[in-house]
């Protein structure tokens, strides 16, 4: 079975029950269990070896592999810090402030996608942050709730996709093949994240435009004209962020969520560079390998060869620290509380934790198969037009996935490495593509499935019904989806993301204003 199409059974058997079931931890389980039989069946070594194979060959050496565990323990800290700032009050400060200082309801929606922004770290905080922030705000400017949970979701997971310092970066990275820096690989594939790209794009412009179709169109025109009435729909809605809120220090200031998330980000660029020997003369020796003694590296390239499991332990536990004692110093939680927040935060990332685990291990069995090099050999047979339309067709692949399990770091974990086996060659442009699609589609997915959890969270902080957030984004997120799926045909052909990025800028734009002239029409 090893280096035949068996090898990809694995990955074929967790796609397809995810599929099936919409349960992604199970399905992914049994494909280790697939690949775990297969390898041992292979080596005749029986149950004992299949045993050995999937559990010391596989999850213990995933979880204990030193870059791994960097990774867990980076998701951890920033568990810990989305839970100290929420618990800080921080965040209702910031909204507070912000009611006395926006005026119009465009402002309104404008300051919420650029705060969604600038909160880049992690789409949970994102969600979480800006929904408590920003929907006093929203409700004083008549947004619905509903386009208020739009905004969320749509600069949450398309923010972090292309935030090089985030818990999805760290998660990517995580998924690229042994020796190959994935933070390098990863902001190559930034400028072909069409949809992360277009959606962001396209909610401004929908904001400035004032475009809305669909349910969004109807929800918008009854918290503008039945405001009482809008409300009153919401009375039966537990107010689970209202609760939140009651548990936060009264004592929070607009600082006390500002400066720790900045000192988060430069303290995750300073680990960054400094694992990437930033601070230290380096030389290439004979053999081509990177020693002391030499010339000090420039930022660019010591962030390419940055080691982003160091990094961002190194980066994250700092920030942890200086806020500990930032809020001790100003005197709005104790020191217990603050320790208390390592045990929530460290509950709050478990299912992350689970699913890159279990992604590990089912990467690593089907490594064991020489599923690369089976992948590999039979692209290359293949004709050249054909590879050419692959980042499309792996971008729907991507998207249904995710939409089907709701998550998208389980369809990074089964899609990243059969891409790099697809194309093995770090030089070759349609490797870099693909993976970018496979990651913007694992996002539209993920943005448009009703059982993911960042929809779930944004319908949460918007304090909006679950389903009415699903069925007014899915008409937004369903054009932008169609716009990157062109602009992926286009980039398979001419390798280039400015030229690809134009066409598909001037087809959002003609469906734009498309939209706004139908909607109109219709209003008229």
């Amino acid at each position: 079975m090893t280096g035949t199409f068996w090898a990809l059974m694995p990955a074929f058997v967790a796609i397809g029950l995810a599929l099936i079931t919409k349960e992604v931890y199970s399905s992914l389980f049994i494909g280790i269990i697939l690949g775990g039989i297969f390898f041992a069946v292979d080596a005749a070594s029986g149950f004992t070896g299949f045993v050995q194979h999937v559990f010391n060959d596989g999850l213990i050496k995933q979880v204990s592999n030193p870059y791994n565990a960097g990774i867990l323990v980076f998701l951890v800290l920033l568990g810990t810090m989305v839970a100290l700032m929420n618990k800080a009050g921080g965040s209702a400060a910031f909204g507070e402030w912000a009611k006395t200082h926006i005026k119009t309801k465009i402002g309104a929606q404008i300051a919420t996608v650029i705060l969604g922004i600038l909160i880049f770290i992690d789409d949970y905080f994102n969600c979480l942050t800006v929904g408590s922030v920003m929907k006093p705000v929203t409700d004083k400017h008549k947004v619905s709730r509903e386009k208020l949970a739009y905004l969320i979701d749509s600069t949450a997971a398309p923010v972090c996709i292309i935030a090089p310092i985030s818990s999805w970066a760290a998660a990517v990275s995580g998924f690229v093949t042994e020796g190959e820096n994935g933070i390098a690989l990863f902001c190559k594939a930034i400028p072909y994240n069409y949809y992360a790209l277009f959606t962001l794009i396209m909610v401004i412009a929908m904001i400035l435009l004032k475009v809305e179709f669909g349910p969004m169109k109807k929800y918008e025109q009854l918290v503008e004209h039945a405001t009482a009435k809008y409300q009153d729909k919401y009375n039966d809605l537990q107010d689970e962020m209202g609760a939140m809120e009651n548990r936060q220090s009264k004592k929070g200031k607009v600082i006390d969520l500002v400066i720790p998330i900045i000192v988060l980000i430069i303290s995750c660029t300073l680990g960054m560079i400094y694992s990437g020997n930033f601070f230290t003369k380096m030389v290439e020796d004979e053999a081509g390998v990177m020693v002391a003694n030499g010339t000090y590296l420039n930022f660019i390239e010591a962030f390419a060869s940055s080691d982003a499991s160091v990094g961002l332990v190194l980066g994250s536990f700092a920030a942890f620290i200086f806020t500990v004692i930032f809020y001790l110093i100003r005197k709005i939680i104790t020191f217990e509380s603050s320790m208390n927040c390592i045990v929530e935060g460290f509950k709050s990332m478990v299912p992350a934790i689970l699913i890159l685990t279990l992604a590990w291990t089912l990467k690593g069995m089907t490594d064991s198969l020489n599923a690369k090099e089976f992948v590999a050999g039979l692209v290359s047979e293949s004709a050249s037009s054909f590879k050419n339309f692959l980042p499309a067709i792996i971008f729907i692949i991507a998207a249904g996935l995710a939409f089907a399990t709701g998550t998208s770091w389980g369809t990074f974990g089964i899609l990243i490495p059969i891409c790099i086996s697809v194309f093995p060659e770090a030089a070759d442009p349609l490797r870099v593509i693909s993976i970018s699609a496979c990651m913007a589609g694992a996002v539209c997915g993920d943005h448009i499935s009703p059982i993911s959890d960042t929809t779930i969270m944004a319908s949460a902080g918007a304090q909006c019904k679950h389903v009415d957030h699903v069925s007014s984004q899915i008409p937004y997120a369903l054009v932008c989806a169609g716009v990157s799926f062109i602009t992926f045909i286009v980039a398979g052909f001419v390798n280039n993301p400015i030229v690809s990025f134009l066409i598909g800028l001037i087809i959002l734009a003609g469906a734009l204003v498309s939209l706004k002239y139908i909607t109109t029409k219709e209003s008229d």
